[in-house]
């Protein structure tokens, strides 16, 4: 099986619990507080390695104190970044998680953003047949260059790329994503970002207008509704069991990763997406953005159970 290259950051989540989001000038006191990593391509990594598919994180590390957090927590996985950068820290993000397990992020960007085409030199870029990038590491300067070297590898190779925008699909240069969307990318998106980025008030209108840029599959997750999936040659639904909430980190992020295994699997669509909604659930469970292996597990096992 050829790997997946996952492109993008490897941040550290401060996680802090709360009632509420704090108005102007209001003073609390935080329920709880947690470290964990996380950034959009370490979370899809995870759930890659949890389905022992083969990837490589190309999630840059720098030379600070948060540095050496994010590089210490990686070892403990078995997890050696390949790219290393000395003239910045990693960055974090400060996890607001309410009452409700909506979650707020606040985030200190670091060298985990940035890329370099020349980086990819020291792979073989034959060795791999699908790529996961996310819209935070596109909207920065640098994100041209990994739009540049899919342009390249599109030509040579073909490899299926997987493209979360996330909200910054709606402040993502135009340019961007134009060349972007030109590369047949799938998409992976929740309905508020597909609303607010087509503008239409009709949640499958929407998902055709942005599939007929990039004319390939668009998944929608749809929170306790399940999952939405349009191409040209299925329109499908799968719904979720409903979940008891501790928090929302990862949950997108999750999904994302368990679709990509399934269908590097070979699975079914139906089949994929029975599998990213359980994995998903599962990750809102629990505190943080990814499962640890006992986690994991239990979903393989329930999905078993359930007819996976």
């Amino acid at each position: 099986m050829k790997k997946v290259l996952v492109i993008g950051a490897t941040a550290l989540d401060m996680i802090i619990n709360i009632e509420h989001l704090p108005k102007t000038t209001e003073d609390q006191h935080i329920l709880s507080q947690s470290m964990a990593l996380g950034g959009q391509a370490y979370n899809v990594s995870d759930i890659l390695r949890h389905f022992k598919i083969p990837y490589t994180l190309i999630s840059p590390i720098g030379n600070g104190m948060y540095a050496r957090i994010v590089e210490e927590k990686l070892k403990e996985k078995g997890i050696v970044s390949p790219i290393h950068i000395m003239d910045g820290d990693n960055g974090f993000c400060l996890c607001m998680v309410e009452a409700s397990g909506e979650r707020t992020f606040l985030s200190y960007h670091g060298v985990e953003y940035r890329f370099k085409k020349d980086w990819m030199n020291a792979f073989n870029l034959e060795d791999y047949d699908s790529v996961y990038i996310s819209g935070l590491e596109i909207e920065e300067e640098t994100g041209i260059e990994i739009i540049e070297l899919l342009e390249e590898i599109k030509g040579k190779m073909n490899p299926t790329i997987y493209f979360a925008p996330g909200p910054r699909i709606n402040v993502i240069h135009e340019e961007k994503m134009s060349r972007l969307f030109s590369l047949n990318p799938i998409l992976h998106l929740n309905e508020e970002e597909v609303m607010s980025y087509s503008g239409s008030k009709d949640i499958k209108d929407a998902i055709r207008q942005i599939f007929q840029k990039t004319n390939n599959t668009v998944f929608v997750t749809l929170g306790e509704k399940g999952v939405y999936c349009y191409n040209e040659e299925c329109e499908v639904t799968v719904p979720t069991d409903k979940a008891k909430v501790v928090d929302t980190i990862g949950a997108g992020d999750s999904h994302m990763g368990a679709v990509i295994c399934g269908i590097k699997m070979g699975l079914s669509i139906d089949k994929v997406l029975f599998q990213a909604n359980k994995v998903s659930r599962e990750v809102v469970q629990v505190q943080g953005a990814t499962l640890n292996d006992e986690q994991f597990k239990k979903v393989v096992l329930e999905s078993c159970q359930t007819g996976f």
